[in-house]
């Protein structure tokens, strides 16, 4: 099977990690990918797989919030498509204009649509960035129930869309997989590395709706001790403020961003506990990472990870974080128990709903199931 995948490379999120570790499975299975993103020439290396070739969207601006494509992004996007002849579209929506288009390109040239709608959200309005990304969804959902299918991550993900007019039959559960081969259990040098005997850790973006100034707060707080540690591993807009007034006299290290996905296995493995303290969520790659790995996690009930984290994990409002982890730190250190069992309780989760394999078997279920419907010649119109 042919998929054109549309997406993004750059700048790093997880929509850029979605994006390469689902196209490599899929490469992988024996089909054949196409990856159109959004980047300037000079971006591209020239060294794409015979199998998994590049189409270059132009842009005027990109962020790893949204894109804005230059006009004649869709033009060039049609006529790669008429030329690729995918069997399907599968778009990891970039949260762009050419979103709403979409739809109507695909349906001139005879190619079914899927989208992977990534956009974090909480179940409830309760603060200035879940209201805001409810107006995300609000503004995307009668654009959605175009596509032929809409892959959401979570039934709390699903309700609100259903709320919003997409209708039931367009919209289909595959929440996000993880490697457990590869995320698992093991030995890790970490504890050494930064003289810890009790080592937590934040991994993700340092940016406001991940809420990770509550997290060092109640870090302050907590008075945790010589021999706690706290890493944060990140990078974002945030991170120079917060570093200069949270530093190591306080037991936490900033590692920045880190490339080495075994480095990043080290961490988790090492750690008595991941913490995610974010407002908004959709399904945390990293949340279930940590899960994999054996590690005890604290995450909001922000999008889909309170679903995840039931029974495996010990789930925060997102009000009050600081005075609910002031609390829990505190308890971790003392009782290394409760992080043994709760590591036990998250990778088992893991293992039961969120493999990686099981994520692309469901994936490649539904390109089967929705490809008979379009078998039609494409024709093609200039946009």
């Amino acid at each position: 099977m042919h998929i054109a995948w549309l997406g993004k490379k750059s700048p790093f999120c997880g929509n850029v990690t979605y994006g390469r570790e689902v196209t490599n499975a899929l490469l992988d299975r024996g089909h054949q990918v196409s990856f159109l993103h959004f980047a300037q020439e000079e971006e591209t290396t020239g060294e794409s797989e015979p199998n998994c070739p590049e189409v270059v969207l132009p842009f005027l601006f990109k962020s790893t919030i949204y894109t804005i494509p230059t006009p004649k992004s869709s033009r060039i996007l049609a006529e790669a498509l008429a030329k690729l002849k995918p069997d399907i579209v599968h778009a990891s929506l970039t949260l762009s204009p050419l979103d709403f288009r979409l739809p109507e390109i695909c349906e001139e040239l005879g190619i079914p649509l899927v989208a992977t709608f990534h956009p974090p959200f909480d179940s409830r309005l309760r603060n200035l960035s879940s209201s805001t990304q409810f107006l995300t969804y609000q503004l995307y959902a009668p654009f959605l129930a175009q596509y032929d299918r809409v892959i959401v991550f979570s039934h709390l993900q699903q309700n609100l869309l259903l709320k919003l007019g997409v209708p039931r039959q367009r919209l289909v559960i595959i929440p996000n997989g993880v490697d457990v081969e590869k995320y698992s259990p093991g030995e890790s040098r970490a504890k050494r590395e930064y003289r810890a005997q009790h080592l937590f850790i934040y991994l993700g973006r340092i940016a406001p709706e991940k809420n990770v100034e509550s997290l060092l707060k109640a870090w302050k707080l907590s008075e945790m001790g010589d021999d706690c540690k706290l890493l944060i591993v990140g990078d974002g807009l945030l991170k120079a403020a917060l570093q200069s007034a949270y530093g190591p006299e306080l037991g936490i290290h900033w590692l920045g961003f880190i490339a080495e996905e075994e480095t990043r296995i080290q961490l988790l493995r090492g750690a008595d506990a991941f913490i995610l303290p974010s407002l908004v969520e959709g399904l945390s790659l990293s949340l279930l990472e940590a899960m994999a790995c054996g590690t005890a996690c604290l995450a909001t009930d922000a999008g889909a990870d309170g679903e995840v984290l039931e029974e495996a994990g010990i789930i925060l409002n997102t009000q009050g974080v600081t005075t609910q982890l002031k609390t829990l730190l505190p308890l971790l250190r003392d009782h290394p128990e409760i992080t043994e069992i709760l590591g036990q309780k998250a990778r088992q989760r893991v293992l039961e709903r969120y493999t990686f394999s099981r994520n692309i078997d469901q994936l490649e279920a539904l390109y089967d199931e929705i490809l008979p419907a379009h078998q039609r010649p494409i024709a093609f119109n200039h946009y």
